[in-house]
């Protein structure tokens, strides 16, 4: 039985995916800068707009099956596809910016997940909610660096949110004990990625039995893990398009976009390639030079 046919990038095409990619990490820092107490989460979608749009590059969310924003803007209890409108921005909120851009024909999408009003206004458990998210996220790009399946990938991802959340659920440093760690969102996964936002294959957030597609050169995913602070029960409003949390615990999204290639792997929407985030595996970026 034949897998999903997957589109295999050249060196060339990865390097404009680059560009894409650093757009998309500026739209994102610009979005990030704007998430103050009293802006709106449409005053984040137009500071991610005009980066994109200073950059001669096309947003690949706008318009996308109709949704209206050029990012999605989720808001502590919702989790992915936060529509940006009204919604005011108060400190100590958690919010989960997503977002990508167009360069010649080939596009990024990366998500990150930050505080109104900075770390300090943020609560212990959104603080640990984030880092494990981010954790679990780098676990999995560094799985993909010398991983023969792309079901490799989620099995890092799960093994590292279980372990953490583990660790996090008898913390003293949360202030309060809970029985368990965090809910891990299992029905919005991770993705292919190139000539379309989103392509084959699937990229899971958790060990599954089938391993799925080999992996070749030339393959570029987006990996984004989903955790949430308490049940991973989720449900979407009646926008159709923001997913929130049933129980209103909050959540947290971190993504990037992954090139591997014949030298070996490149986090195309991380400024430094993802040399940061890989280190404490012993992986050090490539890229592909000019």
């Amino acid at each position: 039985m034949f897998g999903p046919r997957l589109e295999l990038k050249t060196p060339a095409q990865i390097k404009t995916m680059r560009k894409a990619g650093l757009v998309t990490r500026a739209a994102l820092e610009a979005a990030r800068a704007a998430c103050v107490p009293g802006a709106t989460t449409a005053d984040v979608d137009a500071a991610g707009a005009r980066a994109i749009a200073e950059a001669g590059a096309r947003s690949n969310f706008k318009g996308y099956h109709g949704f209206p924003g050029t990012l999605c803007v989720s808001v502590n209890e919702e989790i992915v596809h936060g529509i940006p409108g009204g919604r005011v921005l108060e400190a100590g909120d958690i919010v989960s910016i997503d977002g990508g851009a167009i360069v010649g024909g080939f596009h990024g999408d990366s998500a990150m997940t930050v505080f109104v009003g900075g770390e300090e206004a943020a609560s212990a458990e959104d603080r640990e909610l984030s880092r494990v998210t981010e954790a679990s996220m780098w676990a999995g790009i560094a799985a993909f660096a010398t991983a023969a399946r792309v079901g490799e990938i989620g099995a890092a991802i799960e093994e590292t949110v279980d372990d953490l959340g583990s660790a996090a659920a008898l913390s003293e440093s949360l202030g309060t004990q809970r029985s368990r760690g965090f809910g891990l969102i299992m029905e919005y996964t991770g993705h292919g990625i190139g000539s379309q936002m989103h392509m084959e294959p699937e990229v899971l957030n958790y060990a599954a039995k089938q391993l799925g597609p080999k992996i070749k050169p030339g393959l570029v995913l987006c990996i984004e893990p989903m955790l949430t602070a308490g049940s991973a029960a989720t449900e979407v409003l009646d926008d159709d398009w923001t997913v929130v949390t049933k129980d209103g615990s909050h959540a947290s999204h971190w993504e990037h976009a992954v090139a591997r290639h014949s030298k070996g792997i490149w986090v195309l929407t991380a400024p430094d390639g993802g040399a940061a985030g890989l280190a404490p595996y012993g992986i050090t970026p490539v890229p592909l030079e000019d």
